[in-house]
C-alpha cells in the first residue's frame, strides 16, 4: 500500500484547471489524511477560482488518481478558495544562480561570501543550496547539521545564520552519507525548497548555489527559477575555463542573463608580490568567449576570524563587498 507521502505525491502533480497550474505549483494540497483500516483518503484542495465546473473536474481527477491509480476504496474531497501563494517563485525577488563548469572552483565559496557581502550593504539574502550531490554551504557557514523546523501546514522553516536564511540538502542527509537519489527525487526535493521554504517576507536576494557542469540536475534547477541572473565561476587555469563557458551558454539557452565572470583563486599575495599558482588569463577567457565581463578577481586567503568568510575589513572581504556593489547596480 502507498504512504502518505507517495499519494501526496501523486496528488501534487495534479493541474488546478482554473489556472493550468500543478497543485505543487500553486500550493493546493492543503490537507491529506489516509484512514488506513478503511483504505479511504481525506483531501482539502485549494483551487485559485472556486466555480463548480472546476470542482468537478478536480474530483474526477482526484477518483481516478485516488481510485483507480493507487486502489485505494474511496476518497472525500473539499475545496476551498486558495489564498496567496507561499512560494518564493510568486513573490518580486532577485535571483543569482552561481554557476560553475566544474567542481573544485570555489563556487559555494563564493556564492556564501556575496551573501555576507550583500547583507553588510543592507540587503536582505537567502541561500539555496542547490549543489545536490555536493552541498557544502551549510559546512563553510560552520552550522550543525540538523533537519529543520516545520510549520503547522507543512511548510519548511529556513535556517538563520547571522541574519542569512539557508536551506540545503546536507540538512536532510545523514552525515558524511553520499546521496544516492536519482533525478525524480531529487526534482521533488528541490521543489520544496521553492515552494515549501518559508522564507522572509522581506527577502530582497536569493542566491542559488547551483551543481557544476550541464547536467539535468543544473538544467532542471535553472529552468524552473524565473528571471534570474548568472554569474560563472571559474579559476585562472585553462582547463576549468574551457567547461566554466559551456555553463555559460547552457544558462543562456534557457534565457539567463549574464550578469559576469568571477575569477576565483586568482593569485596569492606573498610579500608584497602577486603569485599565480594556478596561472592565468582563465577568467578572461570566459568572459570573452560568452561576451560578457570579469566581475571579480578573488585572490587566495584565509579569513582571520571564520572558516570561509572573510569580514568587510579583510582585503579579500572588500573585493566581495565590490562584487556585491557591481551586482546591484545591475541587477
Amino acid at each position: 500500500m502507498y504512504t502518505k507521502e507517495q499519494v501526496k505525491d501523486y496528488i501534487l502533480e495534479l493541474v488546478d484547471p482554473s489556472c493550468s497550474k500543478t497543485l505543487a505549483e500553486t500550493g493546493g494540497l492543503k490537507h491529506l489524511d489516509i484512514d488506513e483500516e478503511k483504505q479511504i483518503v481525506t483531501v482539502i484542495i485549494g483551487l485559485e477560482k472556486v466555480e463548480d465546473d472546476y470542482k468537478k473536474y478536480m474530483t474526477r481527477a482526484l477518483a481516478k488518481v485516488i481510485k483507480l491509480d493507487l486502489g485505494f476504496s474511496g476518497i472525500k474531497s473539499e475545496f476551498e478558495l486558495l489564498k496567496k501563494s507561499t512560494s518564493i517563485l510568486s513573490r518580486e525577488v532577485k535571483y543569482i544562480g552561481i554557476a560553475s563548469g566544474k567542481g573544485g572552483v570555489g563556487k559555494s565559496t563564493v556564492t556564501a561570501n556575496l551573501a555576507y557581502a550583500l547583507k553588510t550593504i543592507g540587503k536582505t539574502v537567502g541561500i539555496i543550496d542547490a549543489d545536490i550531490y555536493g552541498s557544502s554551504i551549510p559546512t563553510i557557514l560552520d552550522m550543525p547539521i540538523s533537519l529543520p523546523k516545520g510549520t503547522k501546514d507543512e511548510k519548511i522553516v529556513p535556517f538563520n545564520k547571522d541574519g542569512i536564511e539557508l536551506i540545503s540538502t546536507e540538512f536532510f542527509l545523514t552525515p558524511d552519507k553520499p546521496l544516492m537519489w536519482r533525478g525524480p527525487m531529487l526534482g521533488k526535493m528541490l521543489n520544496h525548497f521553492f515552494y515549501d521554504v518559508v522564507w522572509n517576507e522581506n527577502i530582497e536576494y536569493i542566491l542559488v548555489d547551483l551543481p557544476p557542469g550541464t547536467g539535468d540536475v543544473a538544467i532542471d534547477i535553472q529552468a524552473l527559477i524565473p528571471e534570474c541572473k548568472m554569474i560563472i565561476v571559474t579559476t585562472p587555469h585553462p582547463s576549468a575555463s574551457h567547461v566554466a563557458v559551456k555553463a555559460g551558454f547552457a544558462a543562456e539557452q534557457l534565457k539567463h542573463e549574464l550578469l559576469g565572470v568571477v575569477e576565483n583563486m586568482s593569485y596569492f599575495s606573498h610579500k608584497g608580490e602577486d603569485v599565480k599558482i594556478f596561472g592565468e588569463g582563465g577568467g578572461k577567457i570566459v568572459a570573452e568567449k560568452l561576451g560578457t565581463k570579469i566581475l571579480s578577481t578573488i585572490p587566495i586567503g584565509q579569513p582571520k576570524n571564520s572558516l570561509s568568510i572573510f569580514g568587510p575589513d579583510e582585503p579579500i572581504g572588500l573585493d566581495y563587498i565590490g562584487l556585491a556593489n557591481k551586482i546591484i547596480k545591475e541587477y
